[in-house]
């Protein structure tokens, strides 16, 4: 009697055998692409910057309701001086088509546009924790990712598959359901009117706020991250300054919480 071919009682296995190293080799290759330096620090980057707004929205919220201190322009115009101080200066000191004059001689009204967003986003966002809650803030905050994509698709080009699309829709879905389920629990205590008003300012802020972002990543990659941080320093304090003391003499809660 013939033996049995060491193959045909094994005849599946090399097929298990190819199968398992074809599966091996695209862990492999998944892994070489998705575990690379620059995409582990861009989101170690994003997760750093994702806690320090979270760190923001947790402090301007506590101010407003623990101490009644409101003060959004205030807490932008320091930020925007901390730029002003560092980057712009930079800017001043270079020499060629990367100083600060020849930057504002070509481009000034350009700059004033996006400090004018970039402010007033700040402002409407901040302003916002006076009449609704962080929560809200947050979640709302997300419809700026629709209005991003918007912005992309006819300024810098960006193409988009059916599963973004989809996503941009349950992100809108969110947003109209979180302004109802706001407007109704506001009119149990009475606070209905307070609370549309600050989603309304989320709204307005994460508008102006993925305009600043389609630019920022515009001029970040054609042109230098220094002349976006410095320009928007310049302009930021200037727009900033100039809105402060107009603000104040509007809301005497201004003139309480920086006179405590």
């Amino acid at each position: 009697m013939e033996a049995d071919s060491p193959a045909s009682p094994g005849a599946p296995e090399p097929l298990a055998e190819g199968a398992g190293g074809e599966f091996y080799s695209l862990l492999c290759r998944i892994k070489g692409k998705l575990f690379t330096w620059n995409i582990l620090k861009t989101i170690a980057l994003g997760q750093m910057l994702s806690l320090c707004i979270c760190g923001t929205a947790i402090t301007s919220q506590y101010l407003a309701e623990r101490y009644k201190v409101n003060t959004p322009m205030l807490q932008s115009f320091i930020n925007y001086c901390l730029l002003f101080l560092i980057y712009t200066m930079m800017l001043a000191f270079r020499s060629g088509s990367d100083n600060l004059l020849v930057i504002l001689k070509r481009k000034w009204w350009k700059y004033i546009l996006l400090g004018l967003a970039d402010v007033e986003a700040n402002y409407m966002i901040v302003r916002a924790y006076q009449y609704t809650t962080l929560t809200s803030v947050q979640l709302l905050d997300c419809f700026g990712i629709p209005v991003l994509m918007a912005l992309s698709w006819f300024i810098l080009y960006a193409r988009y598959r059916v599963i973004h699309f989809v996503a941009v829709a349950v992100c809108l879905l969110g947003v109209g359901t979180m302004v109802g389920a706001d407007i109704l629990a506001g009119r149990e205590d009475n606070s209905g009117s307070d609370v549309l008003i600050g989603d309304i300012l989320v709204l307005l802020g994460a508008s102006l706020y993925a305009i600043s972002n389609v630019c920022e990543e515009y001029i970040v990659k054609k042109l230098s991250r220094q002349e976006f941080l410095g320009m928007v320093g310049l302009f930021g304090t200037i727009i900033s300054g100039i809105q402060l003391p107009a603000v104040c003499g509007i809301c005497p809660v201004y003139l309480h919480a920086i006179g405590d």
